[in-house]
């Protein structure tokens, strides 16, 4: 019996080498998939914190503590703030206090009692709801929320929520995107959310 021709052995070697090549992927690819997978991180990149901003002129400390601004002869639309504070190293921040202040309807402050005004401390979860109504516009500012947040024994947070597409947004020299919640329609009003990161 003849030998295999030359042509036909090169070629016989080269698909040897092929198919070699493609067993080593194989076996990388089994080898792969039998060691244990990492676990997915909850937050691959650490957050930045929540940008400070001027606490303003019409801040009163010793607010009551509330979960809901709303009370007889409020008006105005409701709106539900959600959220979470979390630590740099996304953790949640238990107990955490949360002071909100804002405008009535109208843009006004109440400077003699406590009207939309209220604290309160975050869950085992680090979260928080306030129920309140929608401010109007302060003369010179657009929509917005005051906040100081403040983890226990540490410093506190002073900052502003902001709402989107406000067309004062663009004329408040004091505004910042990075501070804007996400706002949608509710069946009773509106619903936002805003997830705060301090140092803690």
């Amino acid at each position: 019996m003849r030998g295999i021709p030359k042509t036909s052995r090169r070629g016989f070697l080269r698909l040897v080498a092929v198919m070699s090549t493609a067993l080593a992927g194989v076996r990388t690819a089994i080898a792969a998939q039998a060691q244990p997978l990492r676990p997915t991180p909850g937050c691959p990149d650490a957050p930045q914190p929540t940008p400070r901003q001027t606490e303003g002129p019409y801040f009163k400390p010793d607010s009551p503590r509330r979960e809901s601004l709303l009370e007889p002869g409020i008006t105005g639309v409701k709106i539900v703030v959600a959220g979470v504070v979390l630590s740099t190293s996304c953790q949640p921040v238990p107990r955490a206090l949360i002071d909100f202040w804002h405008a009535d309807s109208s843009g006004a402050y109440d400077n003699t009692g406590y009207r939309l005004r209220g604290h309160q401390f975050t869950s085992d979860q680090g979260r928080y709801r306030l129920e309140t109504i929608v401010p109007g516009e302060y003369p010179g500012r657009t929509r917005h929320f005051h906040v100081k947040v403040q983890a226990p024994n540490r410093p506190a947070l002073t900052t502003q929520l902001y709402f989107p597409g406000e067309a004062g947004n663009g004329r408040d020299p004091i505004f910042n995107r990075e501070l804007v919640m996400r706002v949608q329609d509710a069946t009773d009003g509106k619903a936002a959310t805003f997830d705060f990161v301090i140092r803690s």
